[in-house]
């Protein structure tokens, strides 16, 4: 049995490819990546030691994804970063896929996919076509709906709050949602890769903690020393503020200055469909595929202090 696993260059799926490492020979794993070099050089030897192996893919070249999926069995796809380009990017990496004779795709998706009341939110409706065509397609399948990464708020929305005179706007408001720790979603991925799921189910991969954008702030405050101040906005005032450190509002704006690789749109959407109430969900799915319950923020605080210790003001710093 060949398992392979996309996009291990990335935070996500490099976490992926080490819990399935943990658990199967490196001489029936096959890992992909966009670049190499983006991989520290002992990881990439590591692997190659204990007999992965590695290819550079795109998705948008279908030749090197064959080269790749010759001879997999399982395969775990991440979702691409290009919102809006990546349907048609997933669909190549599916077809291709299935054109190699794999008979289980691993998808990562995200919360509310196939649900209306969720279609306003930025991120989903490529997650929604990309489900939907995953199914129309009769291949055997897992769709793992991650909720928004716990550590995120702990770096990324630390950093950007520490870059404003220590306020930390958002469009969440008071209300709550179960985010998850990037290491219980690859953990629940992995199970899944390795047939430790139930064959066509979508598992809502939630953290095991109802917490609220302000208690994420008041814990940062607590452990770092800073003063911070949470401020909930509505989404014209998060955007002006969003735009005063360069990040753009569309997705087809200029990044070239931006401290993070998300745009406006993203940002406002996604924390205000916490204030909506549609992130707050609730799922036993990663202690079921895993054994062991999801992480919570006080749990896992302490590996991003470098964050304020470091002063990082850019994402490709984070670690």
């Amino acid at each position: 049995m060949r398992y392979i696993v996309t996009g291990v260059d990335g935070q996500l799926a490099s976490r992926v490819a080490e819990t399935v490492l943990a658990e199967v020979d490196g001489h029936n794993l096959t890992f992909t990546c966009m670049k190499k070099d983006r991989i520290p050089k002992d990881t990439v030897q590591r692997w190659e030691n204990a007999g992965v192996k590695i290819f550079e893919i795109n998705y948008d070249d279908i030749p090197s994804m064959e080269r790749a999926f010759k001879d997999g069995d399982r395969i775990y796809i991440v979702s691409g970063l290009e919102v809006g380009r990546r349907v048609q990017q997933h669909k190549n990496a599916i077809d291709t896929a299935i054109k190699a004779g794999i008979s289980h795709i691993t998808y990562s998706s995200f919360i509310g996919a196939t649900d209306p009341n969720y279609a306003h939110v930025f991120v989903t409706p490529d997650h929604t076509a990309t489900e939907n065509y995953l199914k129309s397609t009769g291949i055997t399948y897992n769709a793992m709906r991650n909720n928004l990464y716990l550590e995120n708020y702990l770096t990324m929305y630390t950093m950007l709050a520490l870059m404003s005179d220590n306020k930390w706007l958002s469009t969440a408001g008071e209300e709550r949602a179960t985010l998850v720790h990037k290491d219980d979603c690859a953990r629940a991925a992995a199970a899944a890769l390795l047939g430790k799921a139930k064959d066509n189910e979508a598992y809502n991969i939630v953290g095991s903690e109802s917490v609220s954008v302000r208690d994420l702030c008041n814990l940062i405050k607590e452990v770092s020393g800073r003063d911070l101040e949470y401020i909930p906005v509505n989404a014209e005032q998060y955007y002006e503020h969003l735009e005063k450190l360069h990040i753009p509002r569309e997705i087809t704006g200029d990044f070239s200055r931006s401290p993070v690789p998300f745009c406006g749109d993203d940002l406002v959407t996604t924390d205000a469909s916490i204030k909506e109430g549609l992130l707050n969900v609730h799922s036993d799915a990663i202690e079921t595929l895993t054994g062991q319950k999801p992480k919570t923020a006080r749990d896992i605080i302490g590996k991003y202090k470098y964050i304020w210790e470091n002063n990082i003001q850019n994402w490709r710093d984070m670690k």
